[in-house]
């Protein structure tokens, strides 16, 4: 089982990301804030996101925005991602996210090495931090379904692409569809592939 807290002394979210490395679509954030001394049964199974079958994530969606103190999720869309670039946004996500927190959390713990302060928040980075702490956890299962949920949607005006499959992640098929169809209005042109993508082409 995750540890519940990094600093038990104050209110903290854990906050986490998705999409970050994907073609087309936003990069989504989020930000849970745990009901403090509480231990609940799902606690046991909830782990990083990319750790967890897809239905399994989804019923832990539904728990953790059932019990938890706080949770938000924010979105950059992929004309602002290539305007001001992906780590940036990403940056712009998570601030989103935890600007729709209430209440407001004291002290934050993110997923990564990296993180822009926000506001007077004191704030410590853990890297694979949704393999360690609980509240990282759910907001990286938070960002992850909600993404997904959105590319599915999308999948239904542009199902070329298999995004209900693939998310948008530059698998062998969506590069395919991609040089076939070319590119969507959803696609993020700021992007480069890798030369054994481009290969594809």
């Amino acid at each position: 089982m995750l540890d519940q807290y990094y600093n038990r002394e104050v209110l903290e979210a854990g906050v986490d990301e998705a999409g970050r490395g994907c073609l087309a679509g936003p990069v989504v954030a989020a930000a849970v804030i745990l009901r403090p001394g509480i231990e609940l049964n799902w606690y046991e199974v909830l782990n990083d996101s990319k750790q967890l079958p897809e239905l399994l994530r989804e019923s832990l969606r539904t728990l953790i925005e059932r019990d938890s103190l706080a949770w938000a999720v924010g979105m950059v869309m992929p004309d602002e991602i290539d305007e001001i670039n992906i780590l940036n946004a990403t940056y712009k996500a998570m601030h989103i996210a935890i600007q729709k927190l209430s209440p407001e959390p004291e002290f934050l713990i993110i997923d990564g090495n990296r993180f822009r302060k926000y506001r007077d928040i004191s704030h410590n980075c853990i890297i694979k931090g949704d393999g360690i702490y609980l509240s990282i956890a759910a907001a990286s299962v938070l960002a992850k379904t909600h993404r997904d949920m959105y590319m599915r949607q999308l999948h239904v005006e542009f199902p070329q692409y298999g995004w209900d499959r693939n998310k948008a992640y530059g698998t062998v098929a969506h590069v395919n569809a991609m040089k076939q169809f070319g590119l969507s209005p959803h696609h993020r042109k700021s992007f480069q592939l890798k030369e054994s993508q481009m290969k594809l082409f």
